[in-house]
């Protein structure tokens, strides 16, 4: 149940100058005058409660930008990958929002509300047929989560829609206040294929998160308008299952979407459960 603190949490965001925000706090993370990350790092690291065991540098502050820290990689072996040919790996370290079945053409949010998986992947509804009964998977990722985001499968990306759109908050509280928040929110709708079918793997922006990095592209700016890429044979980008794929420059979601009839989710994966990078999660 909403508090009064998340009901007004989720009214002030209406009002509050997302993208103003946004920029300020892209500047702001990959500042690289040592005085400020570093204040900026420790009091993350202590207000999230950062687990810097597992992280890829000998301290914190040896990183050179609260981004890079927030964005870093981890110790090898810290996520070991299910082995089994056949099984699908959490893509993200975080909580489980929802695991269900599409139905209709929508996937379920929160408390009665859905959306549409079309409008959510920027593409016709046409399109997103195969998907229709299939499985999805909403995976949020805290502030203290590792952000880095992995191949759940083998597969080679067929297609990229970047749709810009606003910045809410993602968490427990404003999914379960804000009509259609996934489909609405700024996003990455990627489309891979593999020996087994196609799945959509869905990065969506949050408050704060001022843009998206990919293995292939880089960094992904929103200058406001849709960027939309099919790849050809030649240049499709090909990846393995937990292989790293992109990450967020602060917060936010991944959605996974497979076809019917192509996957099923293991029973564990219910709403408030843990994920981590590399953990199966369920069986082709």
């Amino acid at each position: 149940m909403n508090t009064i603190f998340d009901r007004l949490f989720v009214v002030v965001q209406y009002f509050l100058p997302a993208r103003l925000v946004g920029s300020f706090i892209h500047r702001l993370a990959r500042s690289r005058r040592t005085w400020l990350k570093n204040t900026l790092i420790r009091s993350f690291t202590y207000l999230f409660a950062i687990n810097i065991t597992e992280m890829d540098a000998a301290q914190a502050i040896d990183y050179p930008s609260l981004n890079t820290f927030f964005t870093r990689a981890l110790k090898p072996g810290a996520r070991p990958i299910d082995p089994e040919p056949l099984s699908i790996c959490s893509p993200a370290d975080g909580t489980v929002q929802q695991a269900g079945q599409v139905a209709a053409g929508s996937i379920f949010q929160a408390k009665g509300m859905s959306f549409s998986a079309a409008r959510l992947l920027g593409t016709e509804p046409a399109d997103i047929k195969p998907f229709d009964d299939g499985k999805f998977l909403t995976i949020y990722l805290a502030p203290h989560n590792y952000h880095r985001i992995h191949a759940p499968l083998d597969g080679t990306l067929q297609r990229m829609n970047f749709i810009p759109g606003a910045r809410f908050s993602v968490n427990r509280a404003t999914a379960n206040s804000i009509p259609g928040l996934f489909a609405r929110n700024e996003r990455l709708a990627c489309l891979f294929n593999g020996k087994h079918g196609p799945y959509w793997l869905v990065f969506v922006g949050a408050m704060n998160v001022a843009s998206i990095s990919t293995a292939w592209a880089g960094e992904i700016v929103s200058n406001g308008e849709p960027l939309r890429e099919v790849f050809s044979a030649d240049t499709a980008p090909a990846f393995n299952k937990g292989d790293y794929i992109g990450h967020f420059n602060l917060g936010s979601t991944i959605i996974v979407i497979f076809p019917k009839d192509t996957a099923t989710w293991d029973p564990s994966l219910q709403p408030l459960s843990t994920v981590t990078v590399g953990r199966r999660i369920g069986l082709l």
